[in-house]
């Protein structure tokens, strides 16, 4: 989170602490002065995540393709100059930070309800100000970055803390961020993502040494500095008696600043008088009404500390050196080998929430651009959560006997107050053969634990009965229709034009650049097209889930929406199917994906009539979903999803999309 208003304090009451600097010219003398040791830049990814998404079209589930491009780019640029970038990820939600979560949570849910409400007065996408992620854009963009050959690390604790150490353990040329602990930490330079230029590769860089001469510090200052200004240690509610106090004797107050920039002023004007020792921080304690927790100083402090690295105001004996020992020993995976390859694949981003789950049994799901006025689809949390209790199975061996720990969920959907986490039971999904062990799924050799694997992971979202038709397939392909066929099972609103779409994206994407479908023009943009984007974005995160846990049955690369999907795409598609258009429109006039589109149909209409799910026809037209009624919360749905239905479809798969192409006729 940082420090409230430093930033900003920086930039306008003392704009010496930054200045622009060149990025070639620093790792040229990076080279001079250790020729054994390439330059590095560690990058913050969360915090550049939103500077990095610059194509114009973000409401409609994601513009992947040239999205990819952008980092391709922006990789490009940098290895250009003989820079190398070391990309952080944040792997996990720290308990001390889960109330800032939740309350984040429910602020984006109010900008969300203000998008949808822009979209269905203007049928079209709001400006950049109301701009929020693409569902899923943290996740997609960590192995974006490693598909793109980066080094991509998952952290197992705060990222700004690890990404810290990094810099300084690695003797980085600096850390790429957004991110005001970055003039906390004694670590390496730190540089502005917000104000980077590419095509120059010039930015700002902080100086905490012109931060403390600013201020009338000293660097050891900067830690209790952080504190008492309020982080994510010290809550800012319990320090306001305190900074008004400061306030009264600050020599520097300006009544042309704002609240904030005095108060910066004022803390920094009584810690410059107070003496560098353990002592002066026991009786700064006293002053504050900490209430019942009296280490909040202390923990803020030391929360600073790299390894290795000391303060005055902790005594001498402590360090901290951060271990995950403590992790270990209260796992809910006590099989030593499962939680270390685990945690490695953690680490190097080649998995997915599975060490979360296996380590604390919690995970979390963040906002998706979902209409929570629109009563006909369910959340994407409830929808999945079937999917998910069959993994969570899977990776918790429910049915090998004993107990099996229910899975703490903190999901975003409408309806939950996220005052505790769900508490989710892990259900077994129906194998054939029953559900292999971990250490089979993921140790094992052999034709026949692949097959394993992949029956496995078919069973978490009830397709088992396909596997022979789906393993014909591309793998991008078989994946989509394992989700499409998921989705449309679940959610009985969706109807055969909602499928046309879907289907006519996967087919119509292939082989466009990321250039054309930039250039793609929508006349209006349609809030169901929108919301169903986003639930289908967060099915390939479900996905990715399933294949972590049954041992990779696929590459994780064919499980990506730049392989897929496509939000303008979709729109288009959408829009078309709605109103009825021909299927030579909707297929662009291309007869060789006429069988495709059929037999693709015929094995999700299949799958359905398997599960009692009738699909009907119901095309909206042009008629744009304007309601402001919001949905009456169901906590049963998640048991309201098996309906009837009718397959209009019986062709085999033949013919469409083999893994190795065979000649196909014009049908």
């Amino acid at each position: 989170m940082g420090i409230k208003g430093l930033q900003g304090f920086v930039a306008t009451v003392c704009p010496d602490v930054c200045r622009m600097v060149d990025l070639r010219e620093m790792a040229e003398k990076h080279r001079i002065d250790h020729p054994d040791f390439p330059p590095v830049i560690v990058v913050d990814a969360m915090s550049c995540v939103k500077y990095w998404y610059t194509p114009e079209s973000w409401v409609c589930g994601g513009q992947w393709r040239e999205y990819l491009a952008i980092l391709e780019d922006f990789i490009k640029a940098f290895m250009a100059a003989g820079i190398k970038l070391v990309f952080y990820f944040d792997g996990v939600v720290e308990e001390k930070k889960r109330n800032e979560w939740i309350k984040r949570r429910f602020q984006n849910n109010k900008e969300i309800a203000r998008i949808f409400q822009f979209i269905k007065t203007h049928r079209k996408q709001p400006g950049r100000g109301m701009f929020v992620f693409p569902s899923a854009l943290p996740t997609f963009t960590r192995f974006a970055l490693k598909s793109l050959g980066q080094k991509t690390v998952c952290t197992l604790q705060e990222a700004d803390f690890e990404v810290a150490a990094y810099g300084l353990e690695h003797n980085c040329i600096g850390i790429l961020g957004q991110d005001s602990d970055y003039l906390i930490y004694n670590t390496c330079p730190y540089f502005s993502i917000e104000k980077l230029r590419l095509d120059r590769l010039v930015t700002l860089m902080y100086s905490r040494e012109h931060l403390c001469h600013a201020l009338g510090l000293s660097l050891a200052h900067l830690p209790l500095f952080a504190c008492l200004l309020g982080n994510d240690v010290v809550p800012e509610r319990l320090l306001e008696g305190f900074w008004d106090k400061c306030l009264v004797t600050s020599p520097h107050k300006n009544n042309s600043y704002s609240r904030r920039a005095n108060v910066i002023l004022a803390v920094a004007n009584y810690i410059s008088k107070v003496p560098c020792s353990y002592n002066s921080l026991k009786h700064l304690k006293e002053m504050l009404p900490l209430g019942s927790d009296k280490t909040l100083l202390y923990r803020g402090v030391q929360s600073y500390l790299l390894p290795g690295q000391q303060s005055p105001w902790i005594p001498p004996n402590v360090t901290n050196c951060q271990t995950f020992s403590l992790q270990e020993q209260t796992a809910i995976c006590q099989d030593k080998e499962i939680f270390q390859v685990a945690k490695e694949q953690h680490i190097r981003s080649e998995n997915y929430t599975i060490f979360n789950i296996l380590s604390s049994g919690e995970t979390e799901c963040s906002n998706s651009l979902e209409d929570e006025c629109d009563t006909e689809i369910p959340g994407q949390a409830l929808i999945y959560r079937p999917a998910r209790q069959h993994i969570y199975s899977v990776l918790l061996e429910s049915g090998k006997g004993g107990a099996c720990p229910l899975v703490k969920e903190w999901f975003v959907y409408f309806g939950n107050p996220l005052q505790q986490p769900e508490l989710i039971q892990p259900v077994q999904p129906s194998v054939p053969g029953g559900t292999p062990n971990l250490k089979t799924l993921w140790f094992a050799k052999g034709p026949d634990v692949e097959k394993q694997r992949y029956s496995t992971f078919l069973a978490c979202f009830h397709l088992q009965d396909g596997m022979e038709e789906l393993q014909a397939l591309e793998a991008p392909v078989a994946a989509f229709c394992c989700l499409l066929a998921y989705l449309m099972m679940q959610v009985s609103s969706l109807s055969l034009e909602d499928l046309n779409a879907f289907v006519a994206v996967i087919l119509c994407l292939k082989g466009k650049s990321a250039a054309q479908l930039a250039g793609l023009q929508l006349a209006q943009v349609d809030s169901r097209a929108v919301h169903l984007g986003a639930v289908f974005v967060r099915g390939l995160t479900t996905l990715l889930l399933a294949n972590s846990a049954c041992g990779f049955p696929f590459r994780m690369d064919d499980l990506m929406p730049w392989e897929m999907f496509d939000g303008k795409l979709f729109q288009e598609k959408y829009q078309q199917s709605h109103r009825r258009c021909s299927l030579e429109e909707l297929l662009e006039g291309n007869e060789s994906l006429y069988a495709p589109f059929h037999n693709m149909k015929s094995f999700i209409c299949k799958a359905c009539v398997a599960k009692k799910r009738t699909i009907q026809s119901r095309p909206r037209g042009d008629g744009f979903i304007t309601g402001t009624q919001q949905r009456e919360f169901n906590p049963r749905f998640q048991q309201a999803h098996r309906s009837s239905f009718v397959a209009p479809y019986h062709n085999p798969m033949r013919g469409f999309l083999w893994r190795n192409p065979q000649p196909q006729g014009k049908k």
